[in-house]
């Protein structure tokens, strides 16, 4: 049997073979591509599909784990997005349906999985968090995605709709909130948070924001950390790019609360959702 582990995001899709080995994965036959979200139904699946193909190959004895962002009936491998522009097309169709006819594949052997729990389920396995038995996964982006490990079972978090300080954990730990901060603190207008990483960039400017995020970053984790009883944290996502200028600032914070848990950063990056999306059909122990 050969698993195919699939991300699917909002403008790309990548899929690779997964050889599980029982304590590391290998990953092979990796295959991406951006895509036009905004596409039909008959377009997105055939360019899905297109690429899936490309990492089966001439196998035949095959399991499919995607990954996808919600909102999503990963159970029943239904669509449930309508209000984010992208995806659209799909709204309360069997996406499982549609790839498991594309792909000439019992429906049965292609399961979903939120994206932010493949990402966490994939550096338990395999990176960053396999030392952890309990812990908290974030990737940090455009959004805020979670996922929290107890022992062997990974769930979604559901935390960017988390009340936060004068709204929820998504305003306050994604990319708009540095384009709000920099712009209403120091009127500067930013395209991303590379652009405060910028040589020319005053760098007490970028110091600033990065402390103020850091320290955000801390005062949330201290509330989950502290109730979940963690062993660690993972972060992944384009933000943790520049860990190094904000992470310091977050473990103080962590340490004032007096719990001064674990920080990782992924060690898989984009292929940690390729293997958590295999979980299901990774045999336990």
């Amino acid at each position: 049997m050969i698993q195919i582990g699939v991300d699917i995001g909002g403008s790309h899709i990548s899929s690779a073979q997964i050889l599980w080995n029982g304590k590391s994965a290998e990953i092979t036959e990796f295959h991406e591509a951006d895509i036009d979200t905004f596409r039909s139904t008959s377009e997105l699946i055939a360019d899905w599909s297109a690429v899936i193909r490309g990492s089966i190959g001439s196998q035949k004895d095959i399991r499919i784990g995607i990954a996808m962002p919600g909102p999503f009936d990963y159970s029943n491998g239904i669509s449930l997005i309508k209000d984010q522009g992208k995806l659209k097309s799909l709204f309360g169709l069997s996406v499982k349906k549609l790839l498991s006819e594309s792909l000439k594949i019992d429906s049965k052997h292609i399961v979903f999985s939120n994206d932010a729990e493949a990402f966490l389920a994939g550096e338990s396995l395999a990176g960053a968090g396999r030392d952890f038995q309990s812990s908290i996964g974030l990737t940090l982006g455009t959004g805020l995605g979670s996922a929290i490990k107890i022992r062997q079972v990974v769930k979604d978090g559901k935390l960017w709709t988390a009340p936060f300080r004068d709204g929820i954990a998504e305003d306050y730990l994604g990319t708009a909130w540095f384009k709000t901060y920099a712009l209403q603190k120091f009127g500067l207008k930013l395209a991303g948070v590379k652009d405060l990483l910028a040589v020319d960039l005053d760098r007490e400017i970028a110091d600033c924001v990065f402390a103020q995020f850091g320290e955000t970053l801390g005062e949330f984790l201290s509330f989950y950390v502290i109730r979940l009883q963690c062993e660690g944290v993972v972060l992944g996502g384009k933000i943790t790019r520049a860990a190094d200028r904000f992470l310091p600032y977050t473990k103080a914070y962590l340490d004032k609360v007096d719990y001064p848990v674990e920080i990782k950063i992924s060690e898989l990056e984009e292929k940690a959702s390729l293997i958590g999306a295999c979980l299901p059909f990774i045999p336990e122990g």
